[in-house]
C-alpha cells in the first residue's frame, strides 16, 4: 500500500495497492491533467532524486521547497514564534534531512495551508512532528485526498493560531481560500502569507487575483472585492506569495488594494 502523489499538482492521496485511476484535485477545472496523462509518483520514488532547499527567507521564517521543481513548484514557509512553528504550504517531498532542519527550528505545532493545491504531503508533515494539527477551511472539505485525524476543520471568516498568527478566510479561487496573517512579521510591521490566493505579479509592485492560473480563468469583481475585504482589518506591510521570488518587501497592503481596483476596472471595461 502506497500513498501515491499526482506528479501535476503534487497532492498526496490515501494508501491504495495501486495509483488512482483519477486525480480529482487535477480534474476540477481550476488544474488540468497533463499531456501525458495522468501520472503518480511514490513518496519513495520522489525521493531518489529531488532534496529540499531549506533556508531563511527573512528573520524566523524558513523556505521549504523541493528541487529540481516538482509539480506545482511551491515552498512552503516555516513561521516561527515563541509558543511554535506554523508550517504554512506544504512540498510534496518530505525526508529525514527535511525533518531534521525544521527540529533545528523548533519544529512544527500546526499546519495550514492556502488551499488544495499547495497541500503536498502535509499529512507526512503532520505525522513527523507529534500529529501537528492541520488547520482548514471546512468549505474546502470536499478537497481533502487523504483524510486524516489530525484534520481541524474551521468555519467562519477568521481563526487565530498563536502568537499573532491568524487565517484570514479570502475565498475567491477556492470556496475556503485563505492566507496567513502574521502581526509581528516584517519587523512588527505585519506580514501577509498568500499562496497564490493573492498572487504576486510579474511587476512585483502589484498582485493578481485568478479562478484558475493554468487554464487563465478570471475571478469576477465581486470576489475580488471579497479578497480584499477581509485582509483590509489587518495591518501587513510585506507579502509573502508562494514561490521563492514572490515576495513584495513593502507597502503591500496599499499595493493589495490598488491592484484590486485595476483588476476590476480591466475587466468591467
Amino acid at each position: 500500500m502506497e500513498n501515491y502523489i499526482c506528479r501535476t499538482c503534487g497532492v498526496q492521496y490515501s494508501e491504495t495497492d495501486a495509483p488512482p485511476a483519477h486525480c480529482l484535485i487535477c480534474e476540477d477545472d481550476r488544474q488540468y491533467i497533463g499531456a501525458k496523462g495522468q501520472l503518480w509518483v511514490t513518496l519513495s520514488e520522489l525521493q531518489n532524486g529531488h532534496q529540499n532547499r531549506i533556508e531563511d527567507v527573512d528573520t524566523h521564517l524558513t523556505g521549504i521547497g523541493t528541487i529540481p521543481g516538482f509539480a506545482i513548484g511551491q515552498r512552503g514557509l516555516l513561521v516561527q514564534t515563541p509558543s511554535g512553528n506554523v508550517l504554512w504550504d506544504c512540498p510534496s517531498l518530505i525526508d529525514d534531512a527535511t525533518v531534521e532542519a525544521i527540529r533545528s527550528c523548533g519544529g512544527i505545532s500546526a499546519i495550514a495551508v492556502s488551499h488544495p493545491h499547495l497541500v503536498g504531503s502535509l499529512v507526512d508533515f503532520s505525522h513527523a512532528f507529534g500529529n501537528a494539527p492541520i488547520y482548514w477551511h471546512a468549505d474546502n472539505r470536499d478537497f481533502v485526498m487523504r483524510p486524516d485525524p489530525a484534520y481541524q476543520f474551521w468555519d467562519g471568516e477568521t481563526l487565530p493560531l498563536l502568537d499573532g498568527l491568524t487565517l484570514v478566510r479570502c475565498g475567491g479561487h477556492f470556496p475556503g481560500s485563505d492566507v496567513l496573517h502574521w502581526a509581528q512579521g516584517a519587523d512588527g510591521r505585519g506580514a501577509l502569507l498568500t499562496g497564490d490566493t493573492i498572487q504576486l505579479a510579474q511587476d512585483k509592485r502589484f498582485v493578481s487575483f485568478m479562478y484558475s492560473y493554468p487554464n487563465m480563468i478570471p475571478l469576477n469583481a465581486r470576489a475580488v472585492e471579497r479578497i480584499v475585504k477581509a485582509v483590509e482589518p489587518f495591518a501587513f506591510d510585506r507579502l509573502y506569495g508562494g514561490w521563492w521570488d514572490y515576495i513584495m518587501p513593502t507597502d503591500a497592503k496599499s499595493a493589495v488594494k490598488y491592484s484590486a481596483e485595476r483588476y476590476i476596472k480591466a475587466i468591467s471595461t
